[in-house]
């Protein structure tokens, strides 16, 4: 088939599509629709929220570097987002967003891709805020610093976060105005209350002498504290007269993104002397006390604890319309698109994203933010690839908001952001292999007995060995795809060779008493590839007990450091079971 038969295919797919969504929309049982002022402050929480945690990029790089990545950035990264997510969500105007977009662009497969990718790192996302909003209540109740009741306060507060957001899309989006306005006031006080303290020249320092500049957390706060513009793409079927609302909604959004983000940020760097290593996060309530006193102090927390409830409304909404898109289009079964009888909301996406953010809320904030940037730095890789290959092969589609550039302009638009997208992978990299294996190893006494030093070949193979696991993860959600569980067969078992050697590799495998697991693992991929995934996994999963059974002892300490899980698993007669094979060398 030529490049034009292509086109046009796609062309008479894509209306097609867009008639389906409209009829889909309008016998939707709930008839309320998500209006323009709720739509900016839902898309305002799923980029910012508020200054809160742009405080690293001072720590990071000092205060004129801070107020330039935060006056140029926007033009280099949020600006080009959100005009592709206003011309695109208004083109094809369903509740997939950016899964239709890749779906469209270059096939199912594309598609499943990118809602893995961007699913994932909403959810990851989604478990640093109720671990952010303890951090700021423990403050006020120190019960909650650590212990059973911390993790039993973070698991409450998810799910009654949850539940708020199972009451309906409207509901959220007006919370989300409230939640907005209350969170941005203490800091246009203290904004007024600085303006007489202000010395301009404390805004040109670039950092305190001896203090070495962390470039690497600097870009990951700048790209996290101003992405995921085009999560309000998922929202799109709920939106009233999207085509007309979102261009307005989303160049609302960013001037309230920038200006919450510049404003307090100028106020305090410029009103205050430079101490650069108390610049972490939540430093702004401390300079609270030297602008204007306790009272402002105690404001700001309160607004921190209200932003981080907004943070995760509108990112679980996102999340679970996402689900309801990809079930719509057929990427996941159809029953994950139920919908609640009382509300109309999408209940099992709600559940999903939940029980997921649940699962990862261990991980350490750094470990969170740099996965989600990694995760998501690969879906707007294939986003901008979409948007360009719609746009080229595509222009007669009717796109009621247009980017006013010619091609060329175009393509430089997505280039630079690409560029930096590659950067932050780069520089997320080595956190985001230790987050999925390095992190179970060193917090662990066997650790200690497998002596690895690490170097470039083992950093490499700790991450394919993440990524193995990944992969096969998602083989398994997606109801086990023999495409994903292979390659993440061969992900994990190219990961062990290189973190161990091949010569330990082939002792490992061919040691006697490992013959049985290399049998039945080397059997179970083989069963995966003629197209028995579930028998494969079956008799794979056997192998794997078989083979890594030495590692036990390690998992466990992995599974008694997670919040809830972690306290079971530390009761004394199941610890004692564990304990037996404490000690004992690990089988490397």
């Amino acid at each position: 088939m030529t490049i034009e038969n292509q086109a046009s295919s796609h062309k008479k797919s894509l209306e097609e599509d867009n008639n389906n969504n409209s009829t889909k929309q309008s016998t939707n049982k709930n008839s309320k629709k998500l209006a323009l002022i709720p739509l900016v402050f839902l898309i305002y929480f799923e980029v910012a929220g508020g200054p809160y945690g742009e405080e690293s990029a001072v720590g990071a790089a000092g205060p004129l570097y801070a107020i330039l990545g935060f006056s140029i950035f926007p033009f280099i990264w949020s600006i080009p987002e959100a005009l592709i997510t206003a011309e695109l969500a208004t083109t094809f105007p369903g509740n997939g967003g950016f899964v239709i977009w890749a779906h469209k662009a270059f096939g199912p497969f594309w598609g499943s891709l990118m809602g893995s990718w961007k699913l994932l790192s909403g959810v990851i996302n989604l478990a640093s805020y109720p671990v952010l909003c303890i951090d700021y209540l423990k403050l006020a109740f120190p019960i909650f610093a650590s212990g059973l009741p911390r993790y039993i306060a973070i698991f409450v507060s998810t799910l009654f976060l949850s539940f708020l957001n199972y009451t309906g899309l409207t509901v959220v989006g007006y919370t989300a105005v409230c939640l907005g306005i209350v969170s941005l006031s203490p800091f246009v006080v203290s904004s007024l209350v600085s303006i007489p303290k202000i010395n301009p020249k404390r805004w040109i320092s670039l950092g305190q002498k001896g203090v070495e500049k962390d470039w690497r957390l600097f870009f990951n706060t700048l790209f996290w504290n101003l992405n995921f513009w085009d999560n309000a793409s998922t929202l799109a079927g709920e939106v009233d007269k999207p085509q007309k609302t979102y261009p307005k909604a989303l160049f609302s959004a960013g001037l309230l993104t920038c200006l919450g983000y510049l404003i307090p940020l100028l106020a305090a760097t410029g009103a205050t002397p430079l101490d650069q290593e108390k610049w972490v996060d939540g430093y702004f309530a401390d300079l609270a006390v030297v602008i204007a006193g306790k009272w402002l102090k105690i404001w700001i927390e309160i607004g921190a604890v209200l932003s981080v409830m907004g943070l995760y409304e509108a990112q679980l909404s996102s999340c679970a319309y996402q689900i309801l898109g990809m079930a719509d289009i057929g990427v996941v079964p159809r029953f994950f698109g139920a919908r609640s009888k009382w509300f109309n909301t999408p209940w099992f996406g709600i559940l999903l994203s939940t029980l997921v953010a649940l699962a990862v809320s261990y991980l350490s904030f750094v470990d969170i933010i740099s996965s989600v940037n990694f995760l998501y730095s690969s879906g707007m890789l294939l986003e901008f690839a979409s948007f360009l290959w719609l746009r080229r092969k595509m222009p007669e589609v009717n796109r009621p908001y247009k980017v006013p550039l010619p091609w060329p302009g175009l393509v430089i638009m997505c280039l630079v952001p690409s560029g930096f997208l590659v950067y932050v992978m780069a520089v997320a990299n080595k956190i985001v292999y230790l987050g999925f294996t390095w992190h179970i190893v060193t917090e662990s006494e066997s650790a200690k007995m497998m002596s690895l030093e690490m170097n470039d070949r083992k950093k490499i193979g700790l991450g394919l060995t993440g990524f193995g696991v990944f992969f096969s993860f998602l083989g398994i959600i997606f109801f086990f795809d023999k495409g994903l569980i292979a390659m993440g067969n061969i992900l994990f078992v190219s990961g062990v060779t290189l973190t161990i050697g091949l010569k330990s590799s082939a002792q490992f495998f061919m040691k006697r008493s490992n013959f049985k697991g290399t049998i039945s693992f080397g059997i179970g991929f083989f069963l995966v590839i003629i197209g028995w995934p579930i028998l494969g996994m079956i008799v794979e999963a056997y192998g794997f007990v078989v083979l890594f059974s030495g590692f036990w002892p390690t998992v466990a300490v992995f599974l008694q450091k997670i919040p809830v899980l972690g306290w079971l698993f530390q009761q004394p007669f199941i610890r004692s079971f564990f304990d037996r094979y404490r000690g004992r060398r690990v089988p490397v």
